[in-house]
């Protein structure tokens, strides 16, 4: 289901690209955002565009700006990492902001690592070449202090959704790839990821188009 928009494009990944590529026809360099629940298929939706667009386009994941493991601790949110407070949103409005403003310069984007489940500084790019900025997380629409500051930094955003079976799945192989046993996954899923998602659909409707990428082929550059 797609929002009313006489501009929406074919929901495929070549309309997509083409549509995401056009944001920039009035501006140096513009930012898409992919706002969504977890396990929705944000991040392989923004590789993918970054991935057909080329050098036109870089990528920006919010996941870089979750807090270390230390700082959790210390603000007793260990048990809730992924949760609205536990990211530096001022970190990454700061960074999305620079990343707009000086588009002369490489600019250098942290990640998350899975395998340390830490943040890791510096593991992406932004390259002058680069006009579109994609960047994805599950906050970039919910209207609550810092998030509303990086909203109105990105030039549309999009909402990526899956079915609550596809995306229970989902999380709770990516619980089981971190090292958790399968009931301390589900319990995770239902005590974390659950209450993200369920805080995240209230953004739904301050997006500009709703989508899902099942059944998509992310990667085929014939599509």
């Amino acid at each position: 289901m797609e929002i009313a928009d006489r501009r929406t494009p074919a929901p495929n990944l070549a309309g997509l690209a083409e549509y995401a590529r056009n944001l920039t026809a009035d501006t140096p360099r513009a930012a898409l955002g992919l706002a969504g629940p977890p396990g929705a298929g944000k991040s392989t939706l923004a590789r993918a565009l970054v991935e057909r667009i080329g050098e036109g386009a870089a990528y920006l994941p919010l996941d870089g700006f979750h807090l270390s493991n230390a700082q959790l601790e210390r603000l007793g949110l260990t048990a809730r990492k992924g949760s609205e407070p536990s990211f530096d949103v001022w970190g990454y409005v700061d960074l999305l902001r620079r990343v707009l403003d000086e588009p002369g310069r490489d600019i250098y984007v942290p990640d998350y690592d899975r395998t340390l489940d830490e943040p890791v500084a510096a593991r992406h790019v932004v390259p002058p070449a680069a006009r579109l900025i994609v960047t994805e997380g599950n906050y970039l629409a919910c209207d609550l202090p810092g998030w509303r500051d990086a909203y109105v930094l990105i030039e549309e955003c999009w909402y990526v959704e899956a079915p609550g079976d596809v995306r229970q799945v989902r999380l709770v192989e990516r619980q089981l790839a971190g090292g958790r046993d399968e009931a301390q996954a589900r319990d995770w899923v239902a005590t974390n990821d659950d209450p993200n998602g369920e805080l995240v659909e209230k953004s739904r409707d301050r997006c500009r188009r709703i989508l899902s990428i099942i059944g998509m082929d992310m990667f085929n550059s014939q599509q």
